[in-house]
């Protein structure tokens, strides 16, 4: 089970929410029990349907309340409050009801005021929680910013992927990690990766040990986080290993924490100039999220001159 606290919630957030605490108590977890539930999913407006989740009041929620009787919207607050919800915030600079006030003191749920638009305090709530509950793993490869694009560059010990990724820095490219990388699901088909505080800016490369990237080359050539867009995966040729297929009919993916991330497979070889290579792939990747494929565009050229549409 994936958590945080309110308390960790406050200490991040506090400053930019411009949150006060009026009463309650900032122990509460705030935590994903069930995989259906996206994190996001933990915070939004008064939810009278799913009272444990963190509950936002704005000046709608409380002009709403003052059309209805007294014992209605006691009736509805006990119900939310008794299911412990991690928090109430009321935004908008709304003033507190007392009837709230009270009943947040005697079940110790935390409840803070903001100055600042409900609707913002619901999308940086969001924000924050798909991060911090993000489903994680920790992958073995280098991660680079090629061209804009986040690039995992995988393959067996040995494969050259620190040199490849050398390579890439010396030509332009950004590192974000080398040897481990923590990637984060941030949004049913977002992944985020980043590098492990110990690991930053450093690279190892055989013959050379390790390398500080930001010391050589400067602060442009080191990312803190990149969307993960594309797997290269970096494959020595076995003696009679079959050759990979030339003109594949259908992308090739890896799937990571369950989204699928488009792959290719470069074979590794002497005088083979992987750098290049990469580049290619990366900027035919770019053409793909745009709409272009040009295995689709040869085979309808392909197509067209077999009926005879093609002009001579």
């Amino acid at each position: 089970m994936r958590q945080t606290s309110v308390s960790r919630l406050y200490e991040r957030l506090g400053q930019p929410l411009e949150l006060t605490h009026v009463c309650g108590g900032l122990e509460t977890a705030i935590a994903v029990s069930e995989e259906r539930i996206w994190p996001a999913d933990l915070v939004g407006h008064l939810n009278l349907i799913h009272p444990q989740r963190l509950q936002i009041l704005g000046a709608a929620e409380l002009a709403w309340a003052r059309r209805q009787s007294r014992d209605k919207i006691a009736h509805h607050l006990n119900e939310i409050l008794a299911a412990r919800p991690p928090a109430i915030v009321v935004a908008d600079g709304s003033e507190i009801p007392g009837l709230l006030h009270g009943l947040c003191e005697n079940f110790g749920v935390a409840l803070f005021t903001t100055p600042q638009a409900s609707a913002g305090v619901v999308d940086q709530l969001r924000q924050y929680l798909a991060r911090e509950l993000a489903e994680t793993v920790s992958l073995h490869g280098v991660f680079m910013d090629v061209l804009g694009l986040g690039v995992f560059i995988t393959g067996s010990s040995g494969a050259g992927k620190s040199e490849l990724a050398l390579e890439l820095i010396s030509r332009g490219h950004g590192l974000v990690a080398d040897d481990v990388v923590e990637f984060a699901r941030i949004a049913p088909t977002v992944l985020e990766g980043r590098c492990p505080e110990l690991l930053q800016d450093f690279i190892e490369v055989r013959g050379l040990g390790l390398l500080n990237i930001r010391t050589i080359f400067g602060e442009t050539a080191c990312r803190r986080k990149m969307r993960l867009r594309l797997v290269c995966h970096l494959e020595r040729r076995q003696p009679g290993q079959d050759d990979p297929t030339r003109l594949p009919l259908q992308q090739e993916a890896q799937g990571v924490l369950g989204v699928q991330i488009p792959r290719v497979v470069l074979p590794v070889a002497a005088g083979r100039n992987l750098a290049v290579l990469l580049e290619a792939a990366v900027r035919s990747t770019i053409l793909k999220l745009r709409g272009v494929d040009p295995t689709q565009d040869f085979i309808d050229r392909q197509s067209r001159a077999i009926t005879g549409e093609l002009p001579d």
